[in-house]
């Protein structure tokens, strides 16, 4: 018996990923991107999630342009909140269970510490406040559901911190990096590793936990303190190299406000799901492997 995992975002970061998994034996992931799914067409979506037997959905696209997203609302809202709804609404319907990706940015970033599942949320942004109304719509849905938060989310495909920090050092010698924001970096890999084990779970185990989870690397850094060690382990493979000066957010100001903390608790995933995520600058490494090539 093939199990068939709808898959959607496939182009974006985590969506390659999630192709590039080792899944089990016997299961098949159909990954669809914007060409093959309107995200803000509804009615496509319920088309599409019963349109064969599929075992689960990891719903993993989002309108993720977070500053554009304070002047593009509806837009945002449709991806972000009501195509979790339309999922949502479709997977109780068929019986299976769904896999909702959400952000850090739900979070006002005002706590010291990580974020736990359960704390408090209060978006800064329409990105954020657009999120959590995609996790509203999956959790009041009736679907078996597992929505788990992420936060820096980098890889050696499409666009992210990484990939520009290495372009802007092979111009500029020295970056101004803002240093007063903390999180955790989260190679799409362990990402898409993480997802694969609850939605396998889900299947399978028709008593397995649903509810909030957060997934990131592990280890917290300011955006300055990752770009430091980028080019630390960038300089390790001959790749570019730049000198990195801290700023405040005041010095680099943007549309959308983001979370000065931005750090995830991953004792609940720990608990539920006994995933343990890895130190950041390990997945670093594995993503500069690919993008310039191993340490000699």
């Amino acid at each position: 018996m093939t199990h068939a995992v709808l898959v959607t975002g496939g182009g974006g970061q985590l969506g390659t990923e999630l192709q590039r998994c080792a899944w089990p034996e016997g299961w098949e992931v159909v990954a669809l991107d914007v060409a093959d799914l309107d995200l803000a067409d509804t009615a496509a979506i319920a088309r599409v999630v019963a349109s064969r037997d599929w075992a689960a959905v990891i719903n993993g696209a989002a309108y993720t342009a977070v500053d554009k997203a304070e002047s593009d609302v509806v837009t945002a809202w449709a991806v972000n909140a009501l195509a979790p709804a339309a999922f949502g609404e479709a997977c109780a319907k068929a019986g299976i269970p769904l896999v909702q990706v959400s952000t850090d940015y739900v979070f006002p970033g005002d706590k010291p510490g990580a974020w736990e599942p359960d704390d408090a949320v209060a978006p800064l942004s329409v990105y954020g406040a657009s999120k959590l109304g995609g996790e509203l719509a999956v959790r009041t849905s009736g679907a078996r559901a597992v929505v788990v938060r992420t936060a820096w989310v980098v890889s050696a495909h499409g666009s992210n911190f990484i990939k520009t920090m290495l372009r802007v050092a092979a111009e500029r010698d020295t970056l101004r990096v803002v240093d007063d924001q903390t999180g955790s970096p989260t190679g799409a890999a362990d990402l898409a590793q993480a997802l694969m084990t609850i939605a396998v779970r889900l299947v399978e185990d028709a008593d397995a936990p649903t509810g909030t989870y957060h997934f990131s690397n592990a280890g917290p850094v300011t955006w300055a303190g990752f770009a430091r060690e980028i080019f630390r382990q960038s300089g390790l493979r001959g790749g570019p190299v730049a000198a990195v000066e801290g700023i405040t957010t005041a010095d680099y100001p943007t549309p959308a406000r983001r979370p000065a903390n931005s750090l995830l608790s991953h004792d609940a995933i720990q608990r539920a799901y006994g995933i343990t995520p890895r130190p950041w600058q390990d997945a670093l490494g594995d993503i500069l492997d690919e993008l310039i090539g191993a340490v000699t």
